[in-house]
């Protein structure tokens, strides 16, 4: 499947970049997330028609993403868990409640921003937990997990 790119996709390609993707991942996450549209004449040409305004959207966003990157340089935040002697969790923390924790303290992070690819914080303690705001902008903020 052929596709025109709207915005950056990381491990894909940048804005207006025509791609050859597998039907499924075209058809069931970038088409409908707006990210690409398929490859057509008349989509290449309305593309090129709003290259200016996409290139700016893409701009703000990427900008936008600095300006969080920069906030959040350094950032700390404490959860508090259920937890047994050991420091064991009963449960885990996953990337819903660190979002939650990050957007309580003010500045605003969504739980598909939070990378979490060893899983979920299942122990107490001091984790790094990578956060990707932007295909260019990643960062890392940490985690401490105390015990209830």
């Amino acid at each position: 499947m052929e596709l025109i790119l709207l915005e950056k996709v990381q491990n894909l390609g940048d804005l207006g970049d025509k791609v050859k993707v597998k039907p499924g991942y075209g058809r069931n996450y970038l088409v409908p997330s707006g990210k690409a549209v398929p490859a057509t004449a008349k989509n290449l040409a309305d593309f090129e028609a709003r290259r200016a305004e996409l290139e700016k959207l893409a701009w703000k966003k990427l900008s936008s993403a600095e300006e969080r990157k920069a906030a959040l340089e350094g950032f700390e935040v404490t959860v508090s868990a259920n937890a047994s002697d050991e420091g064991k969790l009963y449960g885990s923390i996953g990337p819903r409640e660190i979002a939650d924790a990050v957007t309580e303290r003010g500045i605003r992070l969504e739980k598909a921003e939070v990378v979490m690819g060893e899983g979920p914080i299942r122990y107490t303690g001091e984790h790094v937990v990578p956060v990707h705001l932007h295909a260019d902008v990643e960062t890392e903020i940490k985690v401490t997990v105390n015990p209830e």
